[in-house]
């Protein structure tokens, strides 16, 4: 049976991708033998997970420093991977924050910082990395959502602002560039025990990073003519309202 993309030696950028969903993205990818830039704001964070990565990938692995929020910064690390691994076939878009207050407490820098490292961000490492798949003849852009993105909460306008914007950004930009051979998905999870996680809560009934990463891998290696293009994941059991 044919299957999709072949992930050994393909290109891949993973942003905010030390911790988290986003490095066992980068993990799995790894251990598939692509290769992969990691990124994160923190130089240090980005040092450790390529030592950490590079003990059992050596050469596989580059990383660079990237604040998402900001256009040049994200350019730069689409050609990072461009010139170090000559071009770039598998784009995640997982840097992503939280902040998790009422309007009227929101500060102005809090809503603006939400939406620019979760929209913007997103938007950023379409924009650029777009160009050079094209060059390659086709690609696969994954962006890292949320449930809520289809579910609101109190406290979460802000967030659910920019994961229900990611939503309509993602089926547009799939719509696209479907006919230039690039694939757009969004994978949307509910709890995840993560750092991220709002209440630290790492309960077993939640989702883990590795449940995550192994839907990535699954929607990339389908076969063409078949996309998924929006998928909800959410814990089985969760706990009884």
């Amino acid at each position: 049976m044919k299957m999709g993309m072949d992930l050994e030696g393909k290109r891949a950028v993973v942003t905010g991708s030390t911790k988290g969903i986003g490095l066992a993205i980068a993990q799995s990818l790894v251990a598939e033998g692509a290769k992969v830039v990691i990124s994160s704001r923190h130089q240090d964070n980005v040092q450790d997970t390529l030592e950490s990565l590079n003990l059992s990938a050596r050469d596989q692995v580059s990383g660079k420093v990237c604040d998402v929020r900001e256009a040049n910064q994200v350019r730069d690390l689409i050609q990072h991977c461009v010139q170090t691994f000559g071009g770039i076939d598998i784009q995640v878009n997982n840097a992503g924050i939280g902040i998790f207050r009422t309007v009227e407490e929101m500060s102005l820098q809090e809503w603006r910082d939400t939406l620019a490292t979760n929209l913007d961000g997103v938007f950023y490492g379409c924009h650029f990395a777009i160009p050079e798949m094209k060059k390659n003849g086709g690609g696969f852009i994954i962006n890292v959502g949320s449930l809520a993105g289809v579910n609101a909460f109190p406290q979460g306008a802000a967030y659910n602002a920019s994961k229900f914007g990611l939503v309509g950004f993602s089926e547009a930009l799939m719509q696209e560039v479907r006919y230039d051979d690039i694939r757009v998905a969004n994978i949307m999870p509910g709890s995840v025990a993560t750092e991220f996680s709002r209440t630290q809560d790492k309960s077993s009934w939640k989702l883990s990073a590795s449940d995550v990463a192994e839907v990535v891998l699954e929607t990339l290696k389908r076969h063409p003519r078949c996309l998924t293009s929006r998928i909800e994941m959410r814990p089985s059991k969760p706990l009884k309202k």
